[in-house]
């Protein structure tokens, strides 16, 4: 994959470096450097919330892998574990866990605030009509009280199998409220009540099924005139990666409508691929399910592969990889880029040396012209340039050629 299929990740401009007096700064040396990537390389937050409340110590290492690749953290908002006892939510541990990740640098979004799994017990005694009043006024509970730490959030997921879930003895609430509403009601409440919360905020329908089922939910959805922010695609895939084609057929098929795509929830695994005939992911968990060096060094070239097809498709804004660690991954798979005894993998590496190697600007020494000037060229996001201790801060915030921009040292 050539550099030509990443022109639309990739802006060029001119600084001109200006002292605090504001001269440009002739014929000097300075050093400019990439900060942050516009870009959204995500992980989910959820094994990091005891250590953001001061809990536990036993992550700090690994966070700094975190932190070393990811810039996007997913925190749990299950409803059942967020607010197992109706009255009582969650809301100050993953509130400083949220602010935890914002102040290393990290952009934070929420999942999700409607589903019908981990749909809690208490909702399931109360009549339909209360359920749809309790479930808006948790919305507007988590939206409104997040809105400064939480900027994106999965509205509602995986509607398509909604109205007929039904992997659980009784009906819970959330299946039964969208099975009498109708699945485009349904999304509708959420994301008109996430979007009266926080007008601002980034809201995706997110969905499992990648079949044609999901296409006729989302043109149903926007025909009915509901604002979907972005759309939200999964992709575990723990019974083999899709390869190239098929994932360029499914972001083509998607990006028809014209809206940002998320690949939300993405895994490959370090070990024995799950059997093809499973239809649910969740009826496949072995009791011991190791990582294996074959298996490591296949997920470190499809993880590669994997990337480069999503950042070379100029409809994905965000992917969010489920999981850095093997220990308490998803179904108990190996998927994670780090081993449970804390040691990287080499699909850790492979993606390390794209993020911040081959997509990053590392601090460069470049040549200020007569007038000031210096050419950047990066991959979108956040830049700094420097001179004799001061710090001028720019911005690549649009793919090809830029107007020439100022950087005042400070």
């Amino acid at each position: 994959m050539t550099a030509s299929q990443f022109r639309h990740r990739i802006g060029d401009t001119v600084v001109t470096v200006l002292d605090d007096d504001g001269q440009p700064l002739a014929d000097r040396d300075v050093v400019v450097e990439q900060r942050a990537h516009a870009f959204g390389f995500g992980n989910i937050g959820f094994d990091y919330v005891p250590l953001a409340n001061g809990e536990s110590d036993a992550l700090h290492d690994q966070a700094a892998l975190w932190f070393d690749v990811f810039n996007t953290a997913t925190l749990p908002f299950y409803w059942s574990l967020f607010e197992p006892e109706r009255g009582r939510p969650d809301t100050e541990r993953l509130r400083r866990a949220a602010q935890w990740f914002a102040d290393h640098g990290a952009r934070v979004k929420g999942h999700p605030l409607v589903w019908h799994t981990l749909a809690p017990d208490w909702l399931r005694e109360l009549p339909t009509a209360e359920v749809e009043a309790t479930v808006r006024a948790r919305i507007r509970r988590e939206v409104t009280g997040f809105a400064d730490v939480v900027d994106t959030w999965d509205a509602i997921n995986e509607v398509v199998i909604m109205p007929v879930f039904s992997n659980e003895e009784q009906v819970n609430a959330i299946t039964r409220l969208a099975r009498e509403k109708g699945r485009i009601a349904t999304v509708r409440l959420a994301f008109e009540e996430a979007r009266a919360a926080n007008p601002g905020a980034t809201l995706l329908l997110n969905d499992f099924d990648m079949s044609t089922a999901y296409e006729c939910l989302i043109e149903g959805v926007l025909e009915a005139g509901i604002r979907i922010d972005a759309l939200g695609l999964q992709s575990h895939m723990h019974q083999g990666y899709w390869g190239e084609d098929r994932t360029l057929e499914v972001l083509d098929r998607f990006a028809r409508y014209g809206l940002p795509l998320h690949m939300t929830e993405t895994t490959l695994v370090s070990g024995d691929l799950m059997p093809p005939d499973i239809d649910d992911l969740n009826d496949h968990q072995p009791a011991s399910w190791p990582s294996t060096p074959e298996g490591e060094a296949r997920q470190a070239d499809e993880i590669e592969r994997h990337y480069r097809t999503l950042l070379a498709h100029p409809s994905v804004q965000a992917v969010t990889y489920w999981g850095l660690s093997d220990e308490g991954a998803w179904l108990g798979a190996p998927a994670g880029l780090v081993r449970a005894d804390g040691t990287p993998k080499p699909a850790y590496d492979a993606l390390r040396t794209l993020v911040k190697g081959e997509w990053w600007l590392p601090p460069t020494t470049l040549r200020t012209d007569h007038a000031g000037r210096v050419e950047v060229r990066g991959f979108l996001g956040d830049y700094q340039v420097h001179h004799a201790g001061r710090t001028a801060s720019f911005t690549l915030a649009t793919a090809g050629r830029l107007d020439h921009v100022k950087g005042v040292l400070r």
